[in-house]
């Protein structure tokens, strides 16, 4: 469970984010929506304790999440890149962060067939391309088993099939009674996944709800969802 409350932070003399409240619920995927620099990776950034806001809390499980031992084992996240420094092969940073976290090495193998890069564990993360980056960001926060998943643009990069693979991994995530938040701008992306949506603009969140819920309340994502069906697309 991912509680947040009255989320408030400045950047200077400018505020960013305007007391965002929202949950993101166990068993269930919560698509957080919204246009570039509405002020989603900023709260992802407060709720994994990167920053600081000026007001609000951000919990995961009723914790901090610089609250807990070993946060690893309770929440994956995905933010820009996959963390791997360029000369390292994606199975030598995967031991790494394993053994750092306590968890065994033959983790490492393990996320690497999950996120389907077993042939591609010895490569260095340099050589990757960005899908590829992207899946293995995505396996080092699968790393510790967590029951709580941030993924900021997890199909940005990724190619149709891959794109396919991410919406099935993430509604099985969701099917195991993970908690899943999943953030986009790209409207049509969540038709296929979210059974939640969240939506910011300008740093406040404008609606809340199921999808169905938010769509009907919306007739212009309506109008985006049913384009990306048709394979039109739409983002802000």
């Amino acid at each position: 469970m991912i509680t947040i409350d009255g989320l408030t932070r400045d950047r200077g003399k400018t505020r960013i984010l305007h007391e965002v409240t929202f949950r993101a619920r166990p068993g269930r995927v919560t698509g957080f929506l919204g246009p570039n620099g509405a002020g989603k990776t900023s709260t992802l950034r407060l709720l994994l304790g990167l920053d600081r806001p000026r007001a609000g809390t951000a919990l995961i499980d009723g914790r901090p999440y610089a609250a807990w031992d070993r946060p690893l084992t309770v929440t994956g996240a995905l933010l820009d890149g996959s963390g791997a420094h360029r000369s390292r092969t994606a199975r030598a940073h995967l031991r790494w962060v394993a053994t750092g976290n306590g968890l065994p090495r033959s983790r490492a193998d393990e996320v690497l067939e999950i996120v389907g890069l077993t042939a591609d564990a010895g490569k260095r993360a340099g050589k990757y391309s960005l899908g590829m980056s992207r899946r293995l960001g995505l396996a080092t926060a699968l790393l510790g088993d967590p029951r709580v998943l941030i993924l900021d643009e997890p199909i940005n990069g990724l190619d149709p099939a891959g794109i396919r693979w991410m919406r099935g991994f993430l509604r099985e995530a969701a099917a195991e009674g993970r908690t899943v938040l999943l953030s986009s701008h790209l409207m049509g992306e969540l038709a296929e996944t979210a059974d939640d949506v969240v939506i910011i603009v300008a740093g406040r969140v404008v609606a809340d709800g199921t999808l169905a819920e938010v769509v009907a309340g919306h007739p212009s994502l309506e109008d985006a969802f049913l384009a990306h069906t048709a394979g039109e697309g739409t983002s802000w």
